[in-house]
């Protein structure tokens, strides 16, 4: 999958009060990019802790559940799009259908 965009996650581990989440964030991006997700079935079976919702967005578990990171995926163009990352707190309060920070 092509992830857009890398530095958009580089910018959030790279504030001084996430950068526990540096390493969590690279493991993902490393095995996103290696996928060839075709449907979120798919995306379910390798992330089995991962939401699936509407606007084909997915929730992603970072850090030991300390973050979240939504991202849309356009399948058939194994597209990955970083639509949010945040703490839990921060993801209480936005939309994931429609949230786009990034």
């Amino acid at each position: 999958m092509r992830v857009i965009a890398k530095s958009t996650l580089k910018k959030f581990w790279e504030k001084p009060a996430y950068n526990d989440a540096k390493g969590s964030i690279e493991s993902w991006y490393e095995e996103a990019v290696k996928a060839n997700w075709q449907t979120p079935q798919e995306v379910k079976a390798q992330y089995g802790n991962a939401s699936i919702c509407s606007n084909n967005r997915v929730v992603f578990n970072i850090g030991g559940n300390k973050y979240r990171l939504v991202v849309e995926i356009q399948y058939q163009a194994g597209i990955v799009w970083v639509k949010f990352i945040g703490t839990h707190t921060q993801y209480d309060k936005i939309n994931v259908g429609d949230v786009n920070e990034y």
